[in-house]
């Protein structure tokens, strides 16, 4: 059967391109930079979460204590306009409360909130980088100068700038 032979053909056909690009997919997917990367943003976003609750459990509220900020900080805006149904005697609680409204708010203490949270990370990120740097006698924080020339960050250690390719040693200048 002429047919049924060239449809088997076919088949193996599909196969072979079927099995090359699995080959292709899982040298991509496993390739050792992807895993590295993947692990990292897994790490990463648990750091994140222990960090924000850090700010936001520990640091926040003894903050709030303050006599300036009297209550939440991420609860802390401002009514730029008022929504229909605004009291002129107690105003609004909560932002919350102001959106469902139609008032506009700015809620700078949800922003002043994420400069702290970002700003703990940071330096969270910086001790456990000086920590490695320590235990292990390899530097992760790296020292840099910017370039006589181009004006560019380059290494400390670097012979020759990587953006302009001049010569950090003088010879430029002679």
């Amino acid at each position: 059967m002429r047919g049924l032979e060239d449809g088997r053909e076919t088949l193996r056909g599909t196969g072979g391109a079927i099995s090359n690009a699995w080959e292709s997919f899982s040298n991509f997917a496993l390739n050792d930079n992807v895993l590295e990367v993947a692990i990292g943003l897994i790490i990463a976003s648990a750091f994140n979460k222990v960090v924000t609750s850090f700010v936001s459990d520990i640091l926040l509220p003894p903050f709030s204590l303050l006599p300036f900020v009297g209550r939440n900080l991420d609860e802390k805006f401002a009514v730029l306009k008022k929504g229909p149904h605004y009291n002129e005697l107690n105003g609004y609680n909560t932002v919350t409360q102001a959106s469902e409204d139609g008032a506009v708010t700015l809620s700078y203490g949800t922003f002043i909130d994420r400069i702290v949270n970002f700003l703990a990370i940071a330096l969270a990120l910086f001790f456990a980088g000086k920590m490695y740097g320590w235990l292990s006698n390899d530097t992760v924080i790296k020292r840099s100068v910017k370039c006589k020339y181009c004006r560019k960050r380059i290494s400390e250690k670097a012979k020759r700038c990587v953006n302009c390719t001049s010569w950090q040693d003088g010879r430029e200048d002679e």
